[in-house]
């Protein structure tokens, strides 16, 4: 396999699932982001359910009951009283609707109900300078403050539908249940009271009382139907007593068109006047509730919220981990790359260099010269070929060793190396015997050269292990052609160099011989009648 191959499979083992992680990581934080948005939201309609309820269970009722109080006495306290209870309701109001989600997130039912239960309070205001002013003696506002309390119910109720909490909804339908019954009876109270006051002559008033039944009904529903809390317990309960239940059949006979005597009346007044309190109790106790379940969200979203950014740390800690775990992996496949290529291309020398002069061997010589003629045909006339061997190297071996032989031979080739030019192409052409095939070079600059490689050889001085210093001399035979893209062989050329080198010999050895120069047509015609490359070569 490749190692680009390699590269992509572990740069894909490690990145898909990185992939898939950072996928799931990311439906995680949003699933946590969304928990933590319903958190926030439930918890804002806790805090207006808390507040709305509060102000329908006491603030209302206490400027009702102080302002009553202030017009059946006046005098300075009472005074002082009422103000302080209307200090009370607008500051619960200005905390009751700063505590509202933005317009732009109400739907329109709710947003309706906010309208009219502004216009409910601007009322409210509009009595209390009626009342300030002396307009309200001898009758009674308290309608005006049950339109704004029914408003106020009716703006928790819009509430409900937008609320996700199982635990919020079942408690603001208590509250909700709670209020609705508290205000039927109420209602059912102050009609059914002002009715037996009056004298047998009196109206009875149907409808109000109905609609007292009927908002108790649906009160009880509330709690009953959607709810089996503990405070829905306890008024079942309380509603179960004795002396409730005898208050209902009196309520169901004043329905009827019975007028009880007074002393029935009185027992009826006090039981009603008792399961109000406890039912306006049990109405702050539900507001309460509810804010404590707020606080609860508070603390979740919190804990969600540094859930979501330990997870978004994680995610970054992981990514910025895979991203430097893939870098360092890149690299070493890039390092082990390299390392691959230059194994290879020492590999590739050892076959084609010779380990013991560091020159060309003959296979690698196939390739550099083919390589070096097919680039000499655009840039030279001449190609020639200096052949030479060591005089006299078996006495060498015989006498001093094969080490010394091989000491020689290193020695020769580094002092033929440094002397012919740099870009001939030299060769241990086998045992003693070197090749040289310089481009761009007639005959005559090829004896030339090799008369310099010659008389450096001759010179040199080549130290043994064993402290002597031999000197040695070499015969060189030369042949030169003409170059030619037609023609890339040169195994006549090798041949007539070998013919010369013979030559020197045979004329003393230590000599440079240079052959005649043989023009290319007659070479073409020596390789058309079955001249093949030298076998040596």
């Amino acid at each position: 396999m490749k190692f680009e191959t390699i590269k992509r499979v572990i740069l894909a083992a490690i990145m898909l699932p990185f992939v898939f992680m950072l996928i799931e990581g990311v439906v995680v934080i949003r699933a946590s982001v969304n928990q933590y948005r319903d958190l926030e939201k439930d918890r804002q309609f806790a805090d207006v359910l808390a507040r709305g309820g509060s102000i329908a269970a006491t603030e209302i009722l206490s400027e009702i009951g102080a302002t009553r109080l202030y017009l059946a006495h006046p005098s300075s306290k009472t005074a002082a009283d009422m103000q302080k209870s209307r200090v009370t309701l607008d500051d619960e109001r200005l905390a009751f609707y700063a505590s509202l989600p933005s317009r732009d997130t109400l739907d329109e039912g709710l947003a309706e109900e906010l309208s009219i239960l502004s216009l409910a309070y601007s009322r409210i205001v509009a009595a209390r300078s009626a009342v300030d002013q002396g307009r309200y003696v001898g009758s009674d506002p308290g309608s005006i403050y049950w339109y704004a309390a029914l408003k106020q119910l009716a703006v928790v109720d819009a509430l409900s539908p937008l609320i996700s909490d199982p635990v919020l909804l079942e408690k603001s339908n208590q509250l909700m249940g709670i209020m609705l019954t508290y205000y039927g009876e109420r209602l059912i109270t102050g009609i059914g009271g002002r009715y037996l006051d009056q004298g047998v002559s009196a109206r009875f008033p149907v409808e109000l009382f109905v609609q007292g039944k009927v908002m108790i009904g649906e009160g009880m529903d509330h709690m009953v139907f959607h709810s089996a809390a503990p405070i829905v317990r306890d008024i079942v309960a309380y509603l179960g007593r004795r002396d409730q239940v005898k208050a209902n059949a009196i309520t169901d006979a004043i329905l009827a068109g019975s007028r009880p005597t007074p002393a029935v009346s009185d027992v009826w007044a006090a039981a009603q006047s008792e399961r109000m309190t406890f039912l306006q109790q049990k109405m702050i106790e539900a507001a309460r509730d509810i804010h404590e379940t707020g606080e609860n969200f508070l603390t979740r979203s919190h804990l969600h919220l540094t859930r979501i950014l330990a997870l978004c740390a994680g995610l970054l800690i992981l990514a910025t981990l895979v991203m430097v775990l893939a870098a360092r992996g890149l690299r070493l496949i890039d390092r082990l790359s390299r390392d691959r290529e230059t194994l290879v291309g020492e590999l590739r020398n050892a076959a084609q260099t010779d380990l013991l002069t560091g020159l060309y061997n003959r296979r690698g010589f196939e390739f550099a010269a083919s390589a070096l003629l097919t680039q000499a045909e655009h840039g030279s006339r001449w190609i020639s070929v200096v052949l030479f061997d060591l005089d006299h190297f078996k006495k060498i071996n015989d006498i001093n060793g094969h080490d010394a032989g091989d000491a020689v031979l290193r020695h020769v080739a580094g002092v033929a190396r440094q002397n012919f030019r740099s870009f001939d192409l030299l060769v241990r052409h086998g045992g003693e015997e070197f090749l040289a095939l310089l481009p761009d070079s007639t005959p005559d600059d090829a004896a030339i050269v090799a008369e310099r490689v010659r008389l450096a050889i001759e010179a040199a001085e080549i130290p043994l292990e064993s402290g002597e210093v031999l000197k040695v001399t070499a015969s060189f035979g030369c042949a030169g052609r003409a170059n030619e893209a037609a023609n890339r062989n040169f195994e006549d050329l090798v041949k007539r160099a070998d013919l010369s080198l013979y030559a020197a010999k045979a004329s003393g050895r230590n000599c440079v011989v240079s052959g005649p120069v043989v023009p290319a047509q007659e070479e073409r015609r020596k390789t058309a009648s079955g001249g093949g490359f030298d076998s040596r070569i």
